[in-house]
């Protein structure tokens, strides 16, 4: 799909900012960019033309294999993550078809993930807001956590905090994440979807 081996990659973890929201399903996204920074070895800093924190890198093994990365968590609420998702577009120059979208997904079950490139949103307010930024022709990493039980809306759920049930699985779910994310932009979207779509 990249015509430019050499381009970046830009990978966004989806979240709402700010430590109220830390810990919510809908902040998955950026759990899984948190660990992607520690495993880089680097710490975001914010970014000087959009209106995100960002930390520059490269991803898999040294050599040939590695690809030049630009990790980001958008500063501005979740359904307003298009316009700082392309203002990091535009200026590291990065094709549409290497940018990754990490994502809560109600319609998996909790700790599944899915990896497809293009598509709709699915009623995922980040989804909608970078599609009407870019279109929809970039990769998308989701996460599944489920449906609200009850009657619960699913407004209230995913600004909830995982349970503590789920909380047992979410480190090693949030480290699969990451390492499915790694193989998208290393081995190509086929393998990592052989090896980590549930």
């Amino acid at each position: 799909m990249t015509t430019d081996a050499t381009a970046p990659w830009l990978i966004v973890g989806l979240g709402n900012p700010g430590p109220g929201y830390a810990a919510n399903r809908h902040n998955v996204g950026f759990m899984v960019a948190d660990l992607l920074a520690g495993r880089m070895g680097g710490s975001f800093k914010r970014a000087q033309k959009a209106q995100a924190q960002v930390l520059e890198g490269r991803v898999g093994p040294m050599g040939p294999g590695s690809r030049r990365v630009v990790l980001a968590k958008p500063l501005s609420f979740m359904n307003l993550s298009g316009g700082p998702v392309a203002g990091l577009r535009d200026f590291y120059k990065v094709p549409t078809a290497n940018i990754v979208a990490i994502h809560d997904e109600l319609d998996i079950d909790y700790g599944a993930l899915r990896l497809k490139l293009g598509g709709g949103d699915n009623g995922h307010n980040g989804l909608k807001s970078m599609t009407k930024a870019m279109g929809p022709d970039y990769h998308r990493v989701r996460f599944g956590i489920g449906r609200p039980p009850g009657r619960m809306q699913v407004a209230d759920f995913v600004l909830k905090d995982f349970s503590s049930v789920e909380r047992k699985e979410l480190d090693f779910s949030v480290d699969r994440a990451a390492d499915a994310v790694e193989c998208l932009v290393t081995e190509g979207l086929e393998r990592a979807q052989s090896a980590y779509n549930s």
